[in-house]
């Protein structure tokens, strides 16, 4: 792969996974009840769920749901469905005066894989954003697995940086009304997301 594609490649995608989606909401929000235990599990959640999304990107299912509205439309139902249900158990999840307990790795890399994944308008990005800095004239396969190994990569770090600064704001969060609120905040945003997926079009 040429070395100036592949850096350009770099600087594009670092620019645009540190935006704050609704996967890095969920990040933050529950690495604030879970501490900075859960940024590992996080983490790999992101990145499984963009490969995924970025692997069947590229073996063609972004110009299937491209090219089906009704496809494409059921998935943009039930990747919002969760994340309205997420910012419900969110909004409602018990405040103490202790930092609620950390969920389980595997529950955390779950949920954080199945909303990154879960996001048609990603898959169908994807198949528009990674063939520019493909060249035709060299193996397509190999330099895919370049580009989404490094995309993924990107993606780990960064949710792990907002997972361990969440974290470490999770100590000085203490007091139940700040908790509380901060959960209602969380949980308002996933569910104001989950519904803008909805009503958003192709």
């Amino acid at each position: 792969m040429d070395p100036a594609a592949w850096l350009t490649f770099c600087a594009a995608a670092a620019a645009l996974v540190m935006i704050p989606g609704p996967t890095i909401m969920l990040v933050i929000g529950q690495s604030l009840g879970g501490g900075a235990r859960n940024a590992l599990p996080l983490a790999a959640g992101v990145a499984a769920g963009d490969m995924a999304a970025m692997t069947l990107s590229l073996a063609g299912l972004g110009a299937v749901l491209a090219a089906s509205s009704a496809l494409f439309g059921a998935l943009q139902w039930v990747g919002a469905a969760y994340l309205v249900w997420l910012g419900l158990r969110m909004w409602r999840a018990p405040v103490t005066v202790e930092a609620a307990p950390p969920l389980p790795p595997a529950r955390a890399m779950r949920q954080a894989f199945v909303v990154t994944a879960l996001n048609p308008k990603g898959i169908v990005f994807f198949v528009a954003f990674v063939p520019q800095f493909i060249d035709p004239g060299r193996g397509f396969a190999g330099q895919a697995a370049i580009l989404v190994a490094t995309f993924c990569t990107l993606a780990a770090l960064n949710a792990f940086g907002y997972a361990m600064l969440a974290g470490r704001l999770s100590g000085a969060v203490r007091r139940p009304a700040v908790r509380r609120a901060l959960n209602r905040l969380g949980g308002a945003v996933l569910v104001g997301a989950g519904l803008a997926v909805a009503l958003r079009r192709a």
